[in-house]
């Protein structure tokens, strides 16, 4: 789940291309994958990804798992896989660090903040390669992915504003009233492979911002980044135990969600294991915000520009090889708009170079474990099972790979004459897939739209203003975009969807992270003259 997509407002006009998103090209020849160059061999030994509790490394594990250089299918490291009782080590240090944390100064937490957002400026080239090498997306992907992890560290750096509470002066005889923001206390994070710094830093800045302390279970499939992204927090002044990472499965997982010192828990991953965090955590009395799953719609309008739209839904599909959970994965042609429309995208799709992330002509890289492509590519032969149009099959482009030899890899696909019934339709793929539907009205694409189970994001493409307003009105989804494929808000604005895209009350980032991280106390005082006291039995009374 999650993703990049609105642009930083200084990276130019609207309609241009996202951050990290593909650049498409019109020809009609899907050309070979560029050469990944002379195959890395791994180490003998290859090295440990471990944990850093309390300021220190540590690699307790009740086993191990392998990290993969997708683009080579070549096992560049294992992973430490925590037991409970590292969690608990890894919750005992953020506990500890908790009571000096707190009474740390709001300035002295945001001049950290400041600190490392600057850090992340300096090894940003770093940061991207590394994520990269382990997820296998392109390294502009990779870049835009560290710029819009930057933003919310910006928010961050002014969230004092945002903790400041109420005063209400004289509310009775000499009585006032204030409300003041107060931290949780030891928060945990749960975050997925497909962007392993920017969903980190949707939680970590707020949270450390707020006062709580925090603990991180990244994803084993590419965790090194969390070490580095450590690293910096600690380069920044961040004292040991304030935010440690745990490397882990779901041994990890679930001690974090009954660990009885955890208060709250942010997760963003599948709809099904969201629902479990959401469920599993609750009930062990957590506040938690489990972000789940998508199948986000693009309508397309007759009145369109096809070419603007047919260059968004390629950009929006395919962009880190579809494993974004606001990618476009369903383009909804109206009325007249299908056939030229699948013919737009067709020619562009065809055009795409796939590639190793690191060659800087890769426009789309590979998937993150060679049992992803094999699923993404058993879906495209069960819709043309089910009775869709395989108009370009990515399992017969000359990037596709089997096995684990030469990279994960599967060309781009494009499935038109797609059902609501069809399997390839209504599971979430999170791959290089995009599914066209057609529909005679607009009445019937907006009934598609929030007949859906997944309510993340959905997009609209038309000249037509009051059409957009409408749709805006209308459509069932946390996020709306106007001939804006991938609505993903600002980090000053919250992310999070609707349905069964989201478990819990509160989206993630911007202002409702404060609502997320803070609970409220509502303070009343009264400085009585002694003289003037007596019993009263009565409920108070403000006049």
């Amino acid at each position: 789940m999650s993703e990049v997509g609105a642009p930083r407002t200084d990276t130019g006009p609207a309609g241009a291309p996202l951050p990290g998103e593909v650049a498409v090209s019109t020809g009609t020849e899907q050309p070979a994958r560029a050469p990944a160059g002379p195959p890395k061999s791994p180490p003998t030994d290859p090295p440990l990804v471990g944990h850093v509790i309390a300021g220190r490394p540590g690699d307790g594990a009740h086993t191990y798992g392998p990290v993969h250089d997708p683009a080579r299918g070549t096992t560049t490291g294992r992973v430490a896989l925590a037991t409970p009782a590292v969690v608990d080590d890894a919750v005992a240090a953020a506990k500890a660090a908790f009571p000096g944390w707190r009474a740390t100064s709001l300035s002295r937490r945001v001049e950290i903040l400041f600190a490392f957002h600057r850090l992340l400026l300096d090894h940003r080239d770093e940061i991207a390669a590394l994520i990269s090498a382990e997820h296998g997306k392109v390294r502009s992907d990779a870049a835009g992915e560290v710029a819009r992890a930057l933003e919310c560290v910006e928010f961050a750096c002014g969230i004092p504003h945002l903790l400041k509470g109420g005063f209400s002066e004289q509310v009775s005889v000499g009585v006032d009233v204030h409300e003041v923001k107060q931290p949780l206390g030891v928060v945990a994070g749960i975050t997925p492979f497909n962007f392993p710094v920017m969903v980190p830093l949707w939680m970590i800045p707020s949270a450390i911002a707020c006062g709580n302390t925090f603990v991180l279970k990244p994803s084993e499939k590419d965790p090194s980044a969390s070490l580095l992204v450590a690293r910096l927090l600690a380069e920044a002044g961040l004292p040991d135990g304030v935010v440690n990472v745990v490397q882990g499965d779901r041994v990890a997982v679930d001690r974090l969600l009954e660990h009885p010192d955890v208060e709250a828990v942010s997760f963003v991953g599948s709809t099904p294991v969201a629902r479990h965090v959401y469920e599993h955590g609750t009930r062990h009395g957590k506040r938690v915000q489990a972000l789940g799953g998508a199948k986000n719609h693009m309508v397309v309008l007759p009145d369109a520009d096809l070419d603007a739209a047919a260059d968004a839904a390629v950009s929006a599909a395919y962009g880190s090889a579809g494993e974004r959970c606001m990618a476009v994965s369903v383009v909804v042609a109206v009325g007249d708009a299908g056939d030229a429309l699948v013919d737009a995208i067709r020619a562009r799709v065809q055009g795409l170079v796939v590639g190793p992330g690191d060659d800087p002509g890769s426009q789309m890289g590979p998937l993150i474990t060679a049992q992803h492509r094999d699923a993404v590519a058993a879906a495209i032969g069960r819709a043309a099972e089910q009775g869709a149009r395989v108009v370009v099959d990515g399992r017969e482009s000359p990037v596709a790979t089997t096995g684990e030899g030469d990279g994960f890899f599967l060309g781009a696909s494009l499935v038109d004459h797609v059902r609501p019934d069809q399997e390839v339709y209504t599971r979430e793929i999170f791959g290089p897939v995009l599914s066209v539907v057609r529909t005679a009205t607009y009445a019937e694409a907006v009934e598609l739209v929030n007949a859906n189970p997944y309510g993340n994001g959905a997009a609209i493409f038309t000249r037509d203003g009051g059409a957009a307003r409408q749709f805006e009105v209308e459509a069932q989804a946390g996020m709306i975009g106007v001939n804006v494929p991938i609505p993903v808000p600002v980090g000053y604005y919250s992310f999070g969807g609707w349905k069964n895209s989201l478990f819990g009350d509160s989206h993630i980032y911007g202002p409702e992270s404060v609502h997320f991280y803070t609970r409220t106390k509502v303070v009343t005082t009264r400085w009585p003259d002694p003289a003037a006291s007596s019993v009263d039995l009565g409920f108070p009374r403000t006049r």
